[in-house]
């Protein structure tokens, strides 16, 4: 058994509650990769499946120095693409997926990244959660993004049984009120980088410590759990 299923005797955390909670705590949450237009937001993400949001922020600025827009990049050389993007693992197949999604949106939207979930996920590379990072990032459209973390404590806050991100999702979308959706997430994500980790969260340091039905599973001596803490530079 995962330290994820082990829970205290509590229902649910309510989740308007644990947003209101998060927010105090973490003020300055927000996407993390760096972005000036859809365009950039949406390749960004898609970079960084299966590395950090430092790494992708690190080789964007060459990238788009060099390739600016979906025409320029679907022109691009793979071989010099494969270099630029070869700091981030997996640079053969990024590259490829770049200048395919590159090639769809000029065949398919004009250049322009659609403003639309549906029309998002059929690009090549893109799924539901890199769509619903670009529609609540670049265009204001409210969306749930559930990468790790947003998975991690949907489970561990009692919200969701479920490891299916779209079901996931769905369970979140029903707890909240549609304009804290993308808010929520990003909280979500700065709480579950910094104090809920995977292996041993800090749950003696934790603001939802009184609310979350899975306190307890990791260090609740409060000094014990502080220098758990990773807080932002």
């Amino acid at each position: 058994m995962g330290t994820e299923d082990l829970q205290v005797d509590r229902g649910p955390a309510p989740a308007v509650e644990v947003d209101d909670l998060l927010a105090a705590q973490w003020p300055d949450a927000r996407c993390e990769l760096d972005f000036t237009s859809p365009f950039e937001l949406l390749v960004a993400t898609v970079l960084s499946a299966q590395t950090t949001d430092v790494r992708v922020n690190a080789v964007t600025p060459e990238l788009f120095r060099r390739w600016p827009g979906p025409e320029e990049l679907a022109a691009a050389s793979q071989e010099e693409l494969e270099e630029v993007l070869r700091p981030l693992g997996f640079f053969r197949a990024k590259a490829t997926s770049l200048r395919g999604l590159a090639a769809a949106l000029l065949a398919d939207h004009g250049g322009q990244v659609p403003a639309d979930l549906d029309a998002l996920v059929r690009l090549p590379g893109v799924g539901r959660k890199t769509a619903n990072v670009v529609l609540g990032n670049a265009f204001d459209i409210p969306g749930i993004t559930v990468d790790t973390h947003v998975g991690r404590l949907a489970r561990r806050l009692g919200w969701s049984t479920s490891k299916d991100a779209v079901k996931v999702e769905r369970e979140i979308a029903a707890l909240v009120p549609q304009e804290r959706w993308t808010m929520l997430c990003h909280r979500l994500i700065f709480h579950g980088r910094r104090v809920c980790h995977a292996r041993r969260p800090a749950c003696g340091a934790c603001v939802l410590a009184e609310l979350c039905p899975s306190y307890g599973i990791g260090e609740t001596d409060s000094d014990a759990a502080e220098a758990l803490v990773r807080r932002p530079e």
